[in-house]
């Protein structure tokens, strides 16, 4: 920039200073508190009202983390009147320029979603970068997409979230491509091209998320010719997922203490202690307040979870909102098509890091989900409980049926009318030699019960996924 300007400390004008720039990776937190007073104030105030503002201002800052900045300072701004054109007051406004003069800060996060001009004119006001929260987590997410579907869904939403904002008062956005020949008239603008490019890759994305998409559910196709149930681990960002996944199945996926470490869904498949194989699906992790359109972009990942046959939903035990949490992800579920009947059936509720829970706090906790249906406590960093919850996994999918091919010989044709009401045929070949092929779907108990009369149990299906 050719005019660099910087806030008089003793008043709110704004001076030429071309000593130094404001450095960009040192950042300021800042999380409106929007009071509820009035039908456009109720519409704006999106964090649920069980949510303490420290914490907000914590997970806040914990996202800046996560993309390397260096936050020098966070704060909390009541907020009586949301400004249409600034959302903030001209007083917090001030206040806060002052704060980026004293740290040298050159960016400014807002946890809010914020309006193309409101963006525009707090960075006027400031001098400074600025960015919402939904800006901030396409940031991560941009970080952290290592496959070519991840890059591709990160790519699909911040397009979309930046086709809204092409209202910069940058000097190219306002010139105009002259028309062919004189009757062509003034063109398009500068920013009607933007627009239009934007919308050719949206267009361009999408047909190749599609193609993702087909490709999920051919393997997911697969999978079900495999008698191996899906189980997959949801969660709050940073409840430990990757930790539990890595303790259940000795995979290697990357768990920090650090919000957003996973995204790219990583299967494995899990021994349980009866002998079946499952197949343990690590996902994305869920925040409240979730971009709709970022929601839309990883719908092709999030299937997976809709084709789950079990949900364990992590919950951080040791994190004083974890009920809130807990409520935002159930809220997400629900927008994926998961009811909360269906959820009762399909979820089962992990207590986890129990381990940074003082002793008699630990205690209670652990009778308590010993008492309540569809709970297990669990530390993924010790191992305590993991035990309990393979056991629970095993007699959840206990009645989930499984699909194998089973032949019977000659002496055994006597289990066909055993075999037709216990079971699903799907298709039966009688061969040459007089046994019969069976195509069968069966519970694991049905299964077990077929293993015993048979003597030499049920022949699986070739894996091919």
């Amino acid at each position: 920039m050719s005019n660099i300007t910087k806030r008089d400390s003793k008043s709110s004008s704004i001076i030429p200073e071309l000593e130094r720039l404001r450095d960009d990776m040192r950042a300021v937190v800042v999380v409106p508190v929007l009071k509820k007073t009035g039908k456009a104030s109720a519409e704006i105030v999106s964090a649920p009202v069980t949510r303490s503002d420290e914490s907000r201002l914590e997970e806040a800052m914990g996202l800046a983390l996560a993309i390397d900045l260096d936050v020098v300072h966070g704060m909390i701004v009541p907020v009586a009147q949301p400004k249409p054109g600034t959302l903030l007051g001209s007083g917090k406004i001030e206040e806060i320029g002052h704060v980026l003069d004293e740290k040298d800060a050159g960016l400014v996060i807002i946890d809010h979603p914020l309006t193309p001009v409101q963006q525009r004119n707090l960075e006027k006001e400031w001098n400074a970068k600025v960015i919402d929260r939904t800006g901030l987590i396409l940031e991560i997410f941009g970080r952290r997409a290592s496959t070519k579907e991840g890059t591709l869904q990160v790519d699909l939403a911040h397009l979309n979230y930046q086709k809204g904002r092409l209202v910069r008062s940058w000097t190219h956005l306002e010139r105009q491509r002259g028309g062919a020949g004189f009757m062509g008239g003034p063109g398009e603008t500068q920013i009607e091209a933007d627009r239009r490019l934007l919308q050719e890759k949206i267009v361009r994305l999408e047909r190749e998320l599609e193609q993702v998409r087909r490709t999920r559910q051919l393997h997911r196709s697969k999978r079900k010719k495999v008698p191996h149930p899906i189980v997959a681990l949801v969660g709050y960002t940073n409840a430990g997922k990757s930790t539990l996944f890595n303790r259940m199945t000795g995979a290697g996926v990357l768990a920090e203490d650090m919000l957003f470490a996973t995204l790219d869904p990583t299967l494995r498949r899990l021994k349980l202690p009866h002998g079946r194989m499952v197949i343990l699906s690590d996902t994305v992790g869920f925040i409240s307040d979730l971009p709709t359109h970022l929601v839309a972009a990883f719908r092709a990942t999030l299937e997976e979870v809709l084709e789950a046959d079990l949900i364990l939903h992590v919950r951080d035990l040791s994190d004083a909102d974890n009920q809130a949490q807990a409520s935002d992800v159930l809220r997400i579920l629900a927008d994926l098509g998961i009811d909360e009947k269906e959820g009762a059936e399909r979820i089962v509720e992990v207590w986890n890091k129990i381990d940074k829970l003082e002793p008699e706090m630990r205690e209670v906790l652990v009778k308590k989900a010993a008492s309540t249906p569809n709970t297990v406590a669990v530390s993924a960093v010790t191992g305590e409980g993991v035990d309990h919850l393979l056991a629970e996994i095993g007699r959840r999918l206990s009645g989930v049926l499984t699909e194998c091919t089973v032949v019977l010989g000659l002496d055994q044709l006597q289990l066909l009318p055993w075999v037709y009401e216990h079971s699903i045929v799907d298709g039966r070949e009688d061969l040459e030699d007089g046994r019969v092929s069976l195509d069968l779907r069966l519970t694991e108990g049905e299964a077990a019960e077929l293993e015993r009369r048979l003597g030499n149990g049920p022949k699986p299906v070739e894996e091919d996924w």
